[in-house]
């Protein structure tokens, strides 16, 4: 884990290149207590080590199915499951799990190094427990995302690319067909593909949504009036939906745009996608 000292930061974004509902800003100072974070999003190795020790199931092995993106489908597959959303970009696929992630016919055996994902916020929860960590409010992990950086729109700075290279994995070219793979990646990216930020961390931004401990929409002065304990300890409420961050390989300015450092997204707890996944923080 990589220590995030104490500090002041301006939260959020006062930017127009996002969504008015996401409440992005106004930038808000906020103070922050010192913490440890992952040094990457949590891995299938790491999630096969805590499945191993507890013989927990998660929530899509228990539903029977998840969202698998179209694209990792083939022509046969998406004849035969069923559409999730109305742009056809994803399918409900019986058996894609964290351990089968297109499908029963796939595997994670070569991709241990790669983020976990199809993890709902439960089972996040339930894996830092096992691991004596918990998950950031959206503050921790935007602190940490900026990297020391200040009202910069990346980890690195305010342009996309670094050196004409992508530093992250979001879709290039035409969304949601015609993906250029400029930046190496169709799908998922192994958790240290990219650059680490100021701070020793990588990638916060692209690959994958990250869940966070709050809900979604909060004002971000509630990170002003409210503790990080406040916020940790709070039940779980399956009527509202829950912050997620970062983005993830199907970012597009054409379609979410939110792979920023104050970008901001939520669902529902119970949610679970192919790109999908989690880190853990620590107390110091």
């Amino acid at each position: 884990m990589i220590l995030i000292k104490n500090g002041k930061f301006l939260m959020g974004s006062d930017s127009e290149d996002g969504f008015i509902y996401d409440k992005e800003g106004p930038p808000t100072l906020i103070d922050i207590n010192g913490f440890y974070i992952d040094e990457t999003s949590v891995t299938n190795e790491e999630f096969q080590n805590f499945i191993n020790e507890t013989n927990y199931i998660t929530e899509a092995e228990k539903f029977g199915n998840s969202f698998v993106f179209a694209a990792l489908l083939t022509d046969e597959e998406r004849v035969k499951y069923q559409k999730a959303d109305l742009m056809g970009i994803w399918f409900d696929v019986p058996g894609a799990n964290w351990k089968h992630p297109q499908g029963p016919k796939s595997n994670i055996i070569n991709k241990m190094n790669y983020p976990v994902v199809h993890v709902s916020l439960y089972d996040a929860i339930e894996y830092c427990k096992w691991s004596g960590k918990r998950l950031p409010t959206e503050a921790e992990w935007e602190y940490a995302a900026r990297g020391g950086l200040i009202q910069n729109k990346f980890s690195w700075g305010n342009e996309l690319k670094q050196n004409n290279k992508y530093n992250l994995n979001i879709w290039n070219g035409d969304f949601p067909f015609g993906n250029t793979l400029e930046d190496g990646f169709l799908d998922l990216a192994p958790a240290k593909s990219f650059e680490p930020n100021g701070y020793g961390v990588y990638q916060m931004l692209g690959n994958i949504w990250e869940w966070c401990i709050n809900a979604k929409n909060v004002s971000l002065e509630y990170f002003q009036k409210k503790k990080t304990d406040e916020i940790s300890n709070l039940e779980i409420n399956e009527n509202k939906e829950y912050a997620i961050r970062g983005g993830s390989y199907l970012c597009h300015d054409a379609f979410c745009k939110r792979y920023k450092v104050y970008s901001r997204n939520g669902t529902a707890p119970r949610s679970t996608a192919g790109n999908m996944g989690f880190r853990c923080v620590k107390d110091i």
